[in-house]
């Protein structure tokens, strides 16, 4: 009977379950007589963001009405006009059918007192870019009051350059005749032919270059240079020099670079007026390092100049600079420098056309301190002063003589 009971309970519970189901289906079916419909239960409304877009159009510039202020700054001018500018008035430039750009001539000729005829000349071709050559010519002579005080000086010379992008190739030949008369001597005593006094002079001269006219990649500057004179006078006395040179600087920045010169003069003198001809040699050699340095305030040059005189070294200073104590108004200059001034028979000639004839040739040694000032006050004045101490000395064996009369002649 227990589980009979047990078992009727378990029947019904089923049939609860059962039945609850099916109402639940049947709820669940579409009613298909019905019209369908959609529920709104929200009234959103999807937006989309403005796009930000670069505006195109075009707006005139405001205008500016400031005015800069420009600072110059113009040195002190040394130099007061009294005249005042005039207007300029631009006029038409006229054809000229015979002027051809880079060909500029010139021709100068007077005379003056004492007979004193004159001439110099000069003409120039190319066009100055990629070539260019001229020619000079000089004459002038002079006939004194006094018996035989006559010269008469000749110089013809012709220059030449080729232009490249970045050097430049240069030579000249030149030709010099010089004519001078002894007349020094005591007129009343002495009576001379114009042969026996004459002292005439002829120089034969040429020269040839290259440098850079541009800065290189290397930033290295140089001027390589030779000349030669053939020296002579009257076919007795001959002489032959050649000089070398070749400086060149290196530059490390704005301030700081590095030069280095050599060179070297080599003469050969020949002597024909005695009865055994007589030769002898001057040479001299340098070498000059030398480190700049530049700047607004302060500039400095520190070298050593290594000097072979005739195989006898010498070993001169080459120091000096400059300093900027207030700018454009006052600098202060010092300075120990060294050089040896070169002497040949056609460099004394030049300064005394009188002298005898060498019998030896000896360069001369010059070392000098000094210091000194410039300063400009105002902007029309300006002044200068300098102080220096010479030191000069020659060979032991030097015996070139200066005369300006001859002796008597036997």
């Amino acid at each position: 009977m227990i589980g009979f009971k047990h078992t009727r309970k378990f029947f019904k519970s089923w049939l609860l379950f059962l039945f609850t189901f099916l109402i639940l289906h049947s709820s669940a079916q579409n009613d298909t007589s019905k019209r369908q419909s959609i529920d709104i239960t929200s009234s959103y409304k999807p937006v989309l963001k403005d796009v930000v877009k670069i505006n195109l159009s075009a707006s005139p510039l405001a205008t500016d009405t400031f005015r800069k202020r420009l600072t110059y700054n113009i040195p002190a001018q040394n130099l007061f006009f009294a005249h005042q500018p005039i207007s300029l008035k631009p006029l038409a430039l006229s054809i000229d059918t015979g002027l051809q750009l880079g060909i500029r001539n010139y021709v100068k000729a007077g005379f003056g007192n004492l007979s004193t005829p004159y001439v110099n000349a000069g003409l120039s071709f190319g066009d100055g870019r990629t070539g260019l050559f001229n020619l000079y010519g000089n004459y002038i002579s002079s006939k004194g009051d006094i018996k035989n005080q006559d010269f008469n000086e000749l110089k013809l010379k012709g220059t030449g350059s080729y232009f490249s992008p970045t050097n430049e190739a240069y030579g000249s030949v030149g030709v010099n005749v010089n004519e001078y008369f002894l007349y020094g001597y005591d007129h009343s005593l002495h009576t001379f032919l114009k042969d026996d006094i004459r002292r005439k002079y002829q120089d034969i001269a040429l020269s040839a270059g290259f440098r850079n006219t541009t800065e290189n990649n290397f930033k290295l500057n140089y001027n390589l240079n030779a000349a030669a004179h053939i020296f002579s006078r009257e076919n007795l006395i001959s002489e032959s020099t050649l000089m070398l040179e070749a400086p060149v600087e290196k530059k490390f920045s704005e301030k700081v670079s590095f030069k280095v010169g050599a060179r070297a003069d080599l003469t050969n003198f020949t002597d024909k007026t005695g009865a055994v001809t007589s030769k002898f040699n001057n040479n001299l050699f340098q070498l000059s390092p030398e480190l700049v340095y530049y700047s607004d305030v302060f500039t400095f040059h520190g070298g050593v100049t290594p000097s072979w005189d005739n195989s006898e070294l010498s070993v001169l200073p080459n120091i000096y600079g400059e300093a900027h104590l207030q700018h454009n108004i006052l600098m202060v200059q010092a300075g120990w420098v060294g050089r040896f001034i070169y002497n040949t028979f056609r460099s004394l000639s030049n300064t005394n056309p009188y002298m005898q004839d060498p019998s030896f040739l000896s360069n001369t040694k010059e070392v000098q301190f000094y210091g000194g000032i410039k300063a400009t006050p105002d902007k029309h004045f300006s002044f200068s002063a300098k102080a220096s101490f010479f030191y000069l000395s020659q060979h032991a064996n030097c015996r070139n003589r200066y005369f300006s009369i001859i002796k008597t002649i036997k």
